[in-house]
């Protein structure tokens, strides 16, 4: 192994280790992040979702049940990318390799685009950044490893 792989490899599982942590916190963002006070269970009627011909009445639950079902998706697809990363030793430097750091490069930049959809504070932006050099390092090994 060379000392560029050795870089690469050494990235990839910081990225992996903090991936697989944030995964994890996902699983706990509904009570860390207060749902329960956030989305109330009472209140005045919701519109109902339309979608083309698709009418379907929505309601309290209904919103609270997505904002649980998204951060479970979000949590097993961290959790996924963390070990995928984890174990690049096995296939850094191949082209499934390389694809597969092409769609977490993508997957983080858009991550770290979406940010701003939580606000414009100093912290969003941090965080964005943060986001941001994750897809770069994803993107710097998929184009290394070509």
């Amino acid at each position: 192994m060379d000392w560029q792989s050795g870089l690469w490899l050494t990235a990839l599982a910081i990225c992996g280790i903090f991936t697989t942590v944030l995964g994890v916190a996902h699983f706990f963002f509904r009570v860390l992040l207060d749902f329960v006070t956030a989305i109330p269970r009472t209140g005045p009627p919701l519109k109902p979702f339309r979608l083309g011909p698709i009418r379907y009445p929505t309601k309290r639950n209904d919103v609270y049940g997505i904002a649980w079902v998204m951060n479970h998706a979000a949590s097993y697809t961290l959790v996924s990318i963390g070990i995928v990363d984890l174990t690049a030793v096995a296939w850094l430097g191949s082209i499934a390799g390389m694809i597969i750091l092409l769609w977490i490069s993508g997957w983080w930049f858009i991550r770290a685009a979406s940010q701003l959809y939580l606000g414009r504070r100093a912290g969003d932006w941090w965080i964005l950044a943060g986001f941001a050099w994750l897809g770069l390092v994803h993107l710097g090994a998929a184009l290394w490893s070509r």
